[in-house]
């Protein structure tokens, strides 16, 4: 069965959509989606999509940045599991941060990125997350 991430759209843009990551181990994570179907690799990427992509990430991280102030910003292009051109916007946090009733731990600042499969983050913060994130991205 097909995961529903519709739930987690935190905004629609021409050629991009910005979700909210359901593992919020790091708080703010957020997934940008290219909306064209074969689009697979970075690269190859349109002109425009690549315009439309620095437009957005500039304003994730603003939003982010205001939200929760992380203290770096990580971006990654795996699509090891997934195949679609996708950007991972992941904030990195030096000391850790209170947001909804939750305490969020950067276990590896300074060091790899890595997803901790054991953090769930309860649908309630995950949707206190989301709000916040929309009102900063207007």
């Amino acid at each position: 069965m097909e995961r529903d991430f519709s739930v987690l759209l935190v905004k629609e843009y021409q050629y991009w959509s910005v979700y909210l990551h359901e593992n919020q181990g790091y708080l703010g994570r957020c997934v940008i989606w290219c909306k064209r179907e074969n689009a697979i690799d970075l690269p190859d990427a349109t002109a425009t999509e690549q315009a439309e992509l620095y437009l957005i990430l500039k304003k994730v991280r603003s939003a982010v940045a205001r939200a929760f102030g992380p203290d770096w910003f990580n971006y990654a292009f795996f699509g090891n599991e997934t195949p679609h051109l996708h950007c991972h916007f992941i904030p990195r946090y030096a000391h850790s941060r209170n947001f909804a009733g939750l305490a969020f731990e950067d276990h590896h600042w300074g060091h790899d990125y890595r997803t901790d499969p054991t953090f769930i983050t309860p649908q309630t913060v995950l949707a206190a997350i989301k709000a916040e994130l929309i009102a900063k991205l207007g």
